[in-house]
């Protein structure tokens, strides 16, 4: 499914690129921290690491035909509106110990800016639970492809910078989850300050 759907939506369509992809370990669990535009980032983010990422998405994108499919074939599971944080984390706990890579949207949602603005401490606690290392990514552009107030499709390129992997927190005390928390908001957003790639 994502190499006949996604693959020439994000290559052809949108001329993506990503750079960094010797980062990604192939192994093991990975927590993927991005910052999130549009409703394009989990398809081409699971496409552009090389392997699949499972990511949160609300039930209610289930029920969409397309984007239904789209989203079960990169690895989304659905969290339902109003569910606490803790039975997130928990599905969220359960995938990475599985081996998977898991991605988490920093910010918790879409940004009309694409940038990382009011990061959420969710991937540090994660990362501090399982042990896993977190994995930067910096998407460019899905906000200006999609916009979140007017959803009319621009096709602009979107590019993917992938950052060095950054290892889980000293501990879960609040002070050691922010100081990755803040971490990762510097690395996304100096990537997405390097621009598209040429």
């Amino acid at each position: 499914m994502s190499y006949l759907f996604v693959f020439p939506v994000f290559r052809i369509l949108f001329r993506g690129r990503t750079i960094g992809n010797h980062y990604v370990p192939f192994n093991g669990s990975l927590i993927v921290v991005a910052n999130h535009g549009s409703y394009l980032d989990p398809p081409f983010l699971g496409h552009a690491l090389g392997r699949p990422v499972a990511f949160m998405a609300k039930a209610e994108l289930f029920h969409i035909p397309l984007l239904s499919s789209v989203i079960k074939a990169c690895g989304a599971y659905p969290v339902s509106r109003g569910a606490s944080d803790r039975s997130a984390i928990r599905m969220a706990t359960s995938r990475l110990e599985e081996g998977w890579a898991t991605g988490v949207f920093l910010d918790g949602t879409r940004q009309e800016n694409g940038r990382v603005n009011n990061p959420m401490a969710g991937a540090a606690l994660l990362s501090a639970r399982t042990g896993s290392q977190i994995l930067p990514v910096a998407i460019i552009n899905s906000h200006r492809a999609l916009k979140k107030v007017f959803p009319l499709l621009r096709l602009v390129p979107i590019h993917l910078r992938i950052g060095k992997p950054i290892a889980p927190p000293n501990s879960r005390r609040k002070v050691d989850l922010e100081a990755t928390t803040k971490q990762l908001q510097l690395s996304i957003n100096s990537m997405i300050d390097e621009g598209v790639i040429y």
